[in-house]
């Protein structure tokens, strides 16, 4: 049973008319001066955000009715672009002929489904059109909603973040700065701290002093250390101190922030590339994840990031933030389709608990619903 199917009940049967059937190195231990930030296990209440580590159990434990609920009220806006657009569309054809493909296919561009899956769905449409003989636009408006669903579905990428259960898991962070992945960074943090692993940050974005700043006050509201050193310092030394603390002390989860300077690749690809071997050397599985963060305000601009960083390093996994922010949730079908990159992580607001594991059937529901 595929996606539509499972969520909308079982599609309309395709009739064929008669007319139409036939148609860098590490070789010895390496010290370096390391400044592990201690977090009290209660924080400043002033702090809307700052939460006791007691109450992360009572904000994690929500049903999968509440789940669904706030992924349908995240969507709120993008749910809004799907509907306007498609509204419009039918509104506006009464007969299928090439210029209702044409606006179909802009239609598509515009909910930020992406160009090459807006022009493949189309020209499937067009052909279904011909064999079931549609003569009006409202004939097509479950099948084209089907097509979207059916390519979402069809790519079967992991959707469960790689944790290891009885070793070091090891996520390296990746994204411009503005996306929100510093705050991803935090919120995963919580959410294993509630989960019971012992977490460790660290602090590899060394290029900005506010990155590092950042990622201790999110240590702060989530009671978990954080590895730090001065700004301008050797990210790879931070992360080579940060895993041989997390393997001394028995840590579960190592989450690491790096930098985003895509304006300056050359020195991007070989500080990641340095990380890489750091981490390499001591796990030589991990990263287990590398997480890209993307701003799902930013539409077609995200998908672009995300060609750019996986020239630097092999991506495994989307963190997409903002989304309740945003009226581009389309963009998750064309990351889907065009990367073949999962979205293992969805943010639906500015709360601690608001970092969700993507549910692929709580965000079709949410999108399409209204339509059908």
């Amino acid at each position: 049973m595929g996606l539509f199917d499972k969520l909308f009940g079982k599609k309309k049967p395709v009739e064929i008319e008669e007319s139409v059937k036939d148609e860098n190195k590490f070789d010895e231990p390496i010290k370096f001066e390391t400044q592990v930030e201690k977090v009290p296990e209660s924080v400043e209440e002033n702090d809307e955000i700052v939460i006791d580590i007691d109450a992360l159990s009572k904000i994690f434990t929500q049903s999968r009715e509440e789940t669904e609920k706030k992924y349908e009220q995240s969507l709120t806006l993008t749910r809004k672009t799907f509907s306007d657009g498609f509204n419009e569309l039918f509104a506006n054809f009464r007969s299928v002929d090439e210029a209702f493909f044409e606006e179909l296919e802009e239609t598509l561009i515009m909910s930020d489904v992406g160009v090459e899956l807006a022009m493949e769905i189309t020209n499937e449409l067009r052909h279904e059109a011909k064999l079931t003989n549609a003569k009006s636009a409202e004939d097509l408006r479950q099948l084209i909603i089907e097509k979207i669903v059916d390519k979402f579905d069809g790519e079967k990428l992991p959707s469960n973040l790689n944790v290891q259960e009885n070793d070091l898991t090891v996520f390296l962070f990746v994204g411009v700065n503005g996306v929100g992945k510093t705050t991803t960074i935090g919120k995963l943090a919580a959410r294993y701290k509630h989960e019971g692993k012992k977490v460790l940050l660290a602090a590899a974005d060394t290029f900005r002093a506010g990155a590092i700043d950042q990622l201790v006050e999110w240590g702060k509201r989530s009671a978990t250390e954080v590895v730090t050193k001065p700004a301008g310092s050797d990210p790879a030394s931070v992360v080579y101190d940060a895993v041989q603390k997390a393997k001394a002390e028995g840590y579960d989860m190592l989450l690491v922030d790096t930098a985003g300077r895509l304006q300056n690749k050359d020195n991007l690809m070989k500080e990641l590339e340095k990380i890489g071997k750091v981490i390499q050397r001591e796990l030589p599985e991990a990263p287990h994840e590398t997480i890209l963060a993307l701003d799902a305000t930013t539409g077609q601009n995200a998908i672009q990031q995300a060609k750019e960083f996986s020239t630097v390093t092999p991506i495994t996994a989307i963190a997409l933030t903002k989304l309740d922010g945003s009226a581009k949730g389309g963009i998750v079908l064309s990351i889907v389709q065009s990367l073949k990159i999962p979205v293992k992580l969805i943010g639906l607001g500015e709360k601690i608990d608001d970092l969700q594991d993507f549910d692929e059937e709580f965000f079709v529901r949410g999108l399409f619903s209204e339509l059908l």
